[in-house]
């Protein structure tokens, strides 16, 4: 895609996203990018969200009671009182705003702005970041004049909606994509080995219980070579410390790393979870990796995202339930045992990477044109509406 946007036309957004760093990041991006082609962004969440680290100074927050509509009656009805509430303080914004397009990156925080978009003709776009439509954005699908999704390949998504879906990436972070011209680190049989090692935001603890162990499986050519860099959680810091002390293998730990980019820069391979934005950078800069989707994760996405990578050479994935000192062990002999095995893992990581995400996201957006007149909208059909939004999600929480 190109820029769509006339030399001087000036619009409003507002971007919607749940309250996780998974659905804000990518916001911020858009945000970022939207701000620098001129226009005005605003930002919808909840509590959580306004708090998470990263948001653009210039990105005011405004702050939507956003309630979660689960299987018990009590808690569905909270919750849809709680999305009626955030859907008219929505149209209020909206009415004062004016914004050309509301863009929606899923999580219930989302859905009370896109749903007040709707009711106001104003054009909505959803982002999916996962290999698997979420709950929110599965409702929303129908309704929505865009969906950009980061995997060729998305599960639960309607094929009927293929005309108006857009393949365009995850966003990624400047200072990771400027990494992607860069060349592998050099990788040979006599240079270090240098593994990092990660859980997400908070780390994994099984992560803690089982690399220090297989690292010290793997053969004397490459254990002796190792420098590790991992993540850990406070509670984990100290036994994972003497683990390796106890193997004799480097390494370097810490709760969180400020200069992550540069530590991806170094390595020669990813050991971690199959979180959404932790395989666009991968995919981004080229890293192989050994990815242990989170077992937990809604609709298995972790696992769903690993596909793609996974198919081409990039990476290899071991269900939690097989994550094993032994295996891990294996496969990291399997990838790394010779060096242009290696290499030839980092170029097919490298080779999925989509790092025009967020221009191509910014080009979808803007192809929608000025702020529509706003509609009255009736009590009785916006009730309606919400019941019937309350109902929908009820059924999904069930299957």
């Amino acid at each position: 895609m190109s820029g769509s946007r006339p030399p001087g036309v000036s619009r409003h957004y507002v971007l919607a996203a749940g309250g996780t760093g998974g659905h804000l990041l990518p916001a911020f991006a858009l945000a970022v990018e939207l701000e620098r082609r001129g226009h005005h962004v605003a930002l919808v969440t909840d509590e959580r969200g306004a708090k998470i680290p990263g948001k653009p100074a210039f990105l005011p927050a405004h702050v939507l009671p956003a309630g979660r509509l689960g299987k018990n009656p009590l808690s569905l009805m909270k919750g849809m009182r709680a999305i009626w509430r955030g859907r008219a303080m929505a149209l209020r914004l909206f009415d004062s705003f004016e914004p050309a397009c509301v863009v929606g990156f899923g999580g219930y925080p989302a859905l009370p702005a896109l749903l007040a978009a709707q009711a106001a003709n104003i054009p909505t776009v959803i982002h999916e970041q996962n290999a698997v439509l979420g709950r929110v954005n599965r409702f929303l699908a129908k309704r929505v004049d865009a969906i950009a999704t980061a995997y060729g390949e998305v599960d639960r998504l309607d094929p009927r909606l293929a005309n108006k879906v857009h393949c365009i990436g995850n966003p990624v972070r400047p200072e990771v994509l400027a990494l992607r011209g860069e060349p592998f680190p050099e990788f040979s049989e006599d240079s270090l080995f240098r593994v990092l090692v990660t859980g997400g935001s908070q780390g994994a603890s099984v992560l803690s219980e089982v690399v220090p162990d297989g690292l010290a499986m793997l053969p004397a050519a490459l254990r002796h070579r190792l420098q590790v860099t991992q993540q850990c959680r406070p509670e984990d810091l100290e036994a994972v410390r003497a683990r390796y002390a106890g193997h004799q293998i480097p390494a370097e730990l810490g709760t969180y790393f400020e200069d992550m980019a540069s530590r991806l820069a170094e390595a020669h391979l990813f050991i971690g979870r199959a979180g959404a934005s932790t395989i666009a950078e991968l995919t981004a800069v080229g890293r192989p990796a050994i990815l242990v989707p989170l077992p937990i994760a809604t609709d298995d996405h972790q696992a769903a995202n690993t596909r793609e990578i996974v198919r081409a050479g990039g990476a290899r994935a071991i269900r939690q339930t097989g994550f094993t000192p032994k295996e891990l062990a294996k496969q990291i002999q399997t990838m790394a045992l010779h060096p242009e095995t290696l290499a030839n893992a980092a170029h097919a990581a490298w080779n999925c990477g989509l790092p025009n995400a967020v221009s191509d996201l910014a080009d979808l957006v803007e192809g929608f044109g000025g702020a529509p007149t706003m509609d009255v909208i009736r009590v009785s059909e916006t009730q309606s509406a919400i019941a019937q939004t309350g109902e929908a999600l009820a059924r999904e929480a069930v299957q």
